[in-house]
């Protein structure tokens, strides 16, 4: 799907860039683009975009703030410079093993939400063509 879309970015984008019919025609084209992006199907795969995206950004952080707090902790607790990092060390992997985690977490969600978008899109063409 990642590829289809950059398919038709990149020729569209070399058309527009090369196209020697002047301004009208890059209205025509921008005024075509703009009514594709703004239908309800588009906007709300774009909604569904913005908001794995503001998740995801907000996941990863806490992960590795919560990972820095645990090797902080370790590091500080008491016993021999050895003990400590020791302790450092097993927070640190375990730290590094819940980003790991979340950040699989959220690709497979990408993904998800990626499939079932194309899944409902060829769905569409299939009863429209149906239809016809």
């Amino acid at each position: 799907m990642k590829g289809k879309i950059g398919i038709v970015v990149g020729l569209t984008a070399g058309y527009v860039l090369g196209a020697r019919a002047g301004r009208q025609r890059y209205e025509q084209i921008k005024d075509a683009y703009l009514r594709v992006y703004n239908t309800p199907a588009v906007q709300k795969q774009v909604d569904k975009v913005a908001e794995l995206g503001k998740s995801a950004a907000f996941a990863l952080p806490t992960v590795l703030w919560d990972g820095a707090v645990k090797v902080t902790r370790a590091a500080t607790t008491k016993g021999t410079a050895g003990q400590k990092l020791d302790a450092a060390l097993d927070a640190s992997k375990d730290a590094a093993d819940d980003v790991k985690d979340a950040a699989e977490t959220t690709a497979s969600a990408a993904k998800s939400t990626a499939r079932s978008s194309s899944t409902r899109q060829s769905g569409a063409k299939k009863t429209s063509s149906s239809a016809s």
